[in-house]
């Protein structure tokens, strides 16, 4: 259920497709093949998400989980494309020796966790989903995805990016997808879209740093710090705090997020931009989190949190309409202090107005 509008699951990647598509432009066939291989098979779920949607196909009855518990099953699809492939992990099962669905299993339960004792939200939809996700899906799959029902995980090519189940923000990231699919369910186009991106990367990052029990200062503030191949000239996907320097390399080209609206990109792909412009409200988070100090996903994050669930937020708001409401938000719950300070100096600082 939403809280505004209707119930549209879009499908959601890690990698954008500018990165993609600059990579299925090299020279290098190993390099090209699997970029190609993943639009077009990235291009194909997209479709399949469209569909399902304008259908009205239901998901296949799921069992019920037990309040506050998780309930986790991980499949393999063994190399191919059918979902969600065959179940190799379930709710308590012991860990196996395959790391890569391991790591899938304990990441969506740091996620659930995350949400469970920050803001007392019982699974993604606030209400006991289960979670499931599928491994080793195709071949030098060089992406991950929520679908509008589940998680999926490519190995990586192993030239440019790695097992896509080695960054836990990752897996928090496309989960925080399903959050803002139950609750705002923010258009996935221009700014209402960046939006949606820069949530998942916020609590992305906040499952991360809960899961290291790191504070802001402590925190890298990168999104996707392992998922980089050792012969890539960068340290991560994106910069929360510095957008736009998380790679510079002669394959991935650069960095392209700005960082305040000085520097907004308007472009027609990628959705308008979705995965680029969220570098400026992740900005605003991170400015917002280093400013009050102490654990991100306490102050800041439940800021953001009450926003995106409160009602409030429209599908299709702009960074201007956020900014506003998380100002209101911060107000609401800790009065005219140093959080409302630091939420609106941030949005200041980045150049969207506040009240």
């Amino acid at each position: 259920m939403t809280t505004n509008g209707g119930f549209e699951p879009v499908f959601c990647t890690i990698v954008p497709p500018h990165v993609l598509d600059r990579l299925a432009q090299a020279e290098d066939p190993v390099l090209a093949g699997p970029a190609r291989r993943t639009l077009q098979r990235d291009a194909y779920e997209r479709t399949q998400r469209r569909l399902t949607t304008v259908v009205g196909a239901s998901a296949a009855p799921r069992a019920a989980a037990e309040p506050g518990k998780p309930h986790r099953t991980v499949y393999d699809a063994r190399h191919g494309t059918d979902l969600p492939g065959s179940k190799v992990r379930g709710e308590g099962d012991e860990p196996g020796r395959d790391a890569t669905v391991n790591r899938a299993y304990a990441g969506l339960g740091a996620t659930f966790e995350l949400f469970l004792k920050a803001y007392a939200r019982d699974s993604i939809d606030g209400d006991g989903l289960p979670l499931d996700a599928t491994v080793h899906y195709d071949r030098d799959y060089n992406n991950a995805f929520w679908n509008g029902e589940q998680m999926v995980f490519g190995d990586g090519d192993g030239e440019i990016f790695l097992d896509f189940t080695l960054p836990v923000d990752v897996i928090g990231h496309e989960l925080a997808h399903g959050v803002t699919q139950y609750t705002a369910n923010l258009t996935y186009f221009g700014q209402p879209g960046a939006l949606n991106e820069s949530v998942s990367d916020v609590f992305g990052s906040l499952v991360k740093q809960y899961t290291l029990g790191q504070t802001a200062e402590e925190a890298d503030w990168l999104i996707g710090a392992d998922l980089l191949a050792p012969r890539v000239t960068g340290k991560a996907l994106r910069s929360m705090k510095e957008p736009g320097t998380a790679y510079d390399d002669d394959v991935l080209g650069k960095d392209p997020q700005p960082a305040t609206m000085d520097d907004y990109v308007r472009t027609g792909r990628d959705n308008g931009g979705v995965h680029i412009n969220s570098g400026i409200p992740n900005h605003a988070f991170y400015l917002a989190a280093t400013a009050l100090g102490g654990h991100a996903w306490e102050r800041a994050g439940q800021v953001w949190y009450d926003v995106l669930t409160g009602g409030e937020l429209e599908q299709d708001a702009m960074f201007a309409d956020f900014a506003a409401l998380t100002v209101e938000a911060a107000r609401a719950r800790y009065g005219e202090g140093e959080e409302l300070r630091a939420v609106a100096k941030a949005w200041e600082r980045v150049g969207v107005q506040t009240p």
